[in-house]
């Protein structure tokens, strides 16, 4: 595996800071640019370019085309275009890794054109991209990145934390808490497992119900790490049975999530087993796969949007597009997090006298930071100082029948958890 070094990112971030300066001094310019980040400049006519960096193959392919399509809905509101000039959306495949992630920021931040980046699907991917992203001087938000490390952990800057980097997905700080908080107080368990499989995703929610778990009296008898694609979840599963384990936490994705509940269901010993997951398998495509073995099993995953005229009119909207029903809730997400970047371009724009058009990168920044009480599809959205722009709430669901399908199950709720602000 290649690893991108620190200098190479470095040279990166000059280069970029070069070009930017260059198109800043250009001699028929009327004024100079005073951004502290520097200046993208278009004459009249020029398409504003915008980064996308998404997982668009892999086992969750899936979300990434959900994002892709949640923004493409917020341009086609738009009619394609910002400030009356066509906008053009330069894709970059992560396939859902680290690398992945550093290796397209690069790519795109090399291009002194580009106004902003609308990614990533993965926590883990954005982990590497925002950094990347950071250092060049552009902004990047995501409408699916929920790992807590990427904005902030206990109202402190969390490791991961990168200047320019926003989400209007809920900080999942709360997810893992939820689903400890549903499983002691409400279904009296009282000693549980965690599985992850090494993601920064999976593991920031395993570590959250282990820690909250154990705060109300709980004892976490295992937590155990899978590798991504392991087929075989026996060894797992009898470790599980030798620490007395009532119940498994995985946050999975799929297929190593399927093959977990399918193994466990056909092992006697573990028939009575509780079983909860999280909202990476709320998917129609995970019913499909596990059917009948998946009865019973919990889920936590953030509140959907609130019925509204207007979440009707992107849903129709989003079956005029694609000819198909979304497959999750997310797109809803990624629209508000596009909808956000377009409105903060159109108000730190500045048209100059010959007609060229300004756009700040420290301007836009600036203008997302200072977001207060948006109303969004997901609800109002707030960016605090870490770029956390939604108001994190957590449902806990159970998969009563597969034949209702993901949306039986998402209507079957058990739980709502809201942490104290």
């Amino acid at each position: 595996m290649r690893q991108i070094s620190g200098r190479n990112l470095l040279i990166s971030a000059l280069c970029c800071g070069m070009a930017l300066c260059a198109a800043c001094s250009r001699s028929d310019s009327p004024s100079a640019c005073n951004d502290a980040l520097g200046c993208v400049e278009l004459d009249p006519g020029a398409p504003i370019t915008i980064g996308v960096i998404q997982a668009l193959t892999g086992s969750i392919a899936n979300l990434g085309q959900e994002q892709l399509r949640g923004l493409e809905l917020a341009l086609a509101k738009r009619d394609g275009r910002i400030l009356g000039h066509k906008v053009d959306l330069v894709i970059e495949d992560t396939s859902c890794c680290a690398e992945g992630g550093a290796n397209a920021a690069l790519r795109i931040t090399s291009d002194p054109k580009v106004v902003a980046i609308f990614g990533t699907t993965c926590s883990g991917d954005a982990a590497t991209a925002s950094k990347v992203m950071s250092e060049a001087g552009f902004t990047m938000i995501s409408g699916n990145n929920s790992a807590p490390s990427l904005t902030a952990i206990g109202g402190q800057r969390g490791p991961d934390w990168r200047a320019g980097y926003f989400r209007t997905a809920p900080n999942e700080e709360a997810s893992g808490p939820a689903a400890a908080t549903f499983a002691y107080q409400v279904l009296g368990i009282h000693r549980a497992a965690v599985i992850n499989d090494g993601d920064l995703y999976t593991r920031s929610l395993a570590q959250g119900f282990a820690k909250r778990f154990k705060q109300l009296g709980g004892v976490v008898s295992l937590e155990a790490t899978v590798s991504k694609q392991d087929t075989d979840m026996r060894p797992v599963l009898e470790a599980i049975k030798e620490s007395r384990a009532k119940m498994i936490f995985f946050p999975l994705f799929q297929p190593e999530g399927n093959y977990l509940i399918m193994q466990a269901r056909r092992d006697p010993a573990l028939r009575d087993i509780v079983l909860m997951s999280d909202g990476a398998l709320i998917e129609q495509s995970f019913i499909n796969a596990v059917a009948q073995a998946a009865k019973g099993v919990y889920f936590v995953g953030p509140t959907p949007p609130r019925p509204s005229p207007e979440l009707e009119q992107l849903q129709a909207s989003y079956r005029k597009h694609f000819k198909s029903a979304p497959s999750t809730y997310y797109y809803v997400s990624a629209y508000d997090a596009a909808d956000l970047l377009f409105s903060a371009l159109e108000n730190t724009a500045e048209k100059l006298p010959d007609g060229r058009l300004r756009l700040g990168r420290q301007a836009l920044r600036d203008a997302l930071y200072s977001t207060r009480e948006r109303q969004g599809l997901t609800g109002t959205l707030s960016c605090n100082e870490f770029g956390d722009c939604a108001q994190p709430s957590f449902n806990i669901l159970r998969l009563d029948d597969p034949e209702d399908g993901v949306e039986g199950l998402k209507a079957n709720v058990q739980f709502t958890y809201k942490p104290k602000p």
